[in-house]
């Protein structure tokens, strides 16, 4: 596509979107009473119209039933899972018993590692991103500990090279080589939430297994953003959380990974609870944790039917507006565009005061850009704020901009261009 720094531009670009009309589904915060600039579905995506709706028909099947509601009315609460696996299974290429939906995304992860981070006095460490989401490191770190181990000794991270702000892959699949007796887990980010850079996963994933290691992804900033083959890639185990790309509410409910080749073996640990249960024998109550087949098996509590209400909100949105592909082709088109209009902004200017840190090439990036800010950082930041461009401020000088297929247009992008432009003489810079 050939783009065109106008708004002219923008807008038919709008108006031959096949995807536009779901723009509609979704609410808006206000500025000066008309919909705001809304750039941070990488942090919290906007909320369906629909959620409510969703919600409410929980609420009345509550009032209608009580107790019975696990076992009546259309949706009974005992199954309200399996309704939101066919889209998850499309968005994560992964087959529906290979997919469960409980707690948060780090809870999950701890749970997993249970499983899947087992160290022997040989193999002990834990491969991952430098610079991982702090959540993830504080995450691995206290399972080393459980484990007896120093972090210091037991987690190798990798690197960017000097001069570089991303990683190479070849650069990851060296370390895990280089490592390649002494690692149990190889633990890695879909998405980097600093930089957007989108990794590797099958090659990660084959050289993991290559040196004897179990492989697993925190996918927060990818699904529902870039496709996924988890299943044909051969992951061991994945987990990711549905607030931000998938709509689905503030703290909403997460979901977890497990490939159906480990579904056989008894020898993998796994923290149990009655959730987890095989089904057929579940209200029998008897002793002796017999796990469920598939990931459902490493289910604890019981299922949260309104966070999963919003959740299946979203995901049906999902259905209708043609699955991951669609919006991956869309979203490439949006922050391309917006890519050239901050080219033309420093072009205008003379000089890059805008720098994009995310990787140039597409297919190394999702819905995201990371823009460093090289001058009043902050300041700019918050004149777009004051001014109804809302993106996400990271330290200490990086602006996420994040324009969401499902909801953003080129209209939206040339906007926000034109912001970041204005706040240049507006912030004394």
């Amino acid at each position: 596509m050939i783009y065109q720094d106008t708004i002219e531009f923008a807008q038919l670009q709008d108006e031959q979107d096949e995807l536009r009309s779901f723009r509609d589904e979704f609410m808006f915060p206000k500025h000066n009473g008309e919909k705001a600039i809304y750039l941070c579905g990488n942090s919290l995506g906007l909320q369906p119209r629909a959620a409510g709706e969703y919600i409410k028909q929980q609420l009345v099947n509550w009032e209608a039933y009580a107790v019975e509601g696990w076992f009546m009315g259309n949706e009974p609460w005992l199954d309200y899972h399996k309704a939101l696996l066919p889209s998850l299974s499309g968005l994560l290429g992964a087959n529906e018993n290979e997919i469960t939906v409980m707690n948060s995304l780090t809870v999950n992860l701890h749970l997993l590692m249970v499983s899947f981070y087992k160290p022997t006095n040989k193999r002990f460490k834990i491969l991952m991103e430098a610079g991982a989401f702090p959540s993830d490191q504080y995450a691995v770190e206290s399972q080393v500990r459980f484990h007896g181990y120093d972090p210091k000794n037991a987690i190798v991270e990798v690197a960017p090279r000097e001069g570089d702000v991303t990683l190479r892959t070849e650069d990851i699949i060296a370390q895990i080589e280089d490592n390649a007796d002494e690692i149990a887990l190889v633990l890695f980010s879909g998405i980097n939430y600093y930089t957007g850079q989108l990794f590797d996963m099958e090659a990660i994933t084959q050289a993991g297994h290559k040196a004897g290691a179990m492989v697993g992804f925190d996918l927060a900033h990818a699904a529902g953003n870039v496709p996924l083959k988890l299943h044909e890639w051969g992951a061991d185990f994945a987990s990711w959380c549905s607030y931000k790309y998938m709509n689905s509410g503030p703290g909403g409910i997460s979901g977890a990974f497990v490939h159906e080749k480990h579904f056989g073996n008894d020898k993998l640990d796994r923290f149990a609870g009655w959730w987890g249960y095989r089904r057929d024998k579940q209200f029998l109550m008897q002793p002796g944790f017999d796990a469920e087949i598939g990931a459902q098996g490493w289910n604890v509590s019981t299922s949260p039917i309104v966070l999963m209400a919003m959740h299946k909100a979203s995901l049906d949105i999902f259905e209708r507006a043609g699955g991951i592909q669609k919006l991956r082709a869309k979203g490439d088109k949006l922050t391309g565009y917006l890519e050239y209009l901050i080219a033309q902004i420093n072009q205008k200017l003379g000089e890059e005061v805008y720098r994009i840190i995310t990787p140039e090439d597409q297919s190394q990036r999702g819905s995201q850009l990371s823009v460093v800010c090289r001058r009043n950082a902050r300041a700019t930041f918050d004149y777009l704020t004051a001014n109804g461009v809302i993106g996400d401020w990271r330290e200490p000088d990086v602006i996420r901009i994040s324009p969401v297929p499902l909801y953003n247009s080129f209209t939206d992008a040339y906007l926000a261009a034109k912001a970041l432009f204005k706040a240049i003489s507006a912030t004394g810079s």
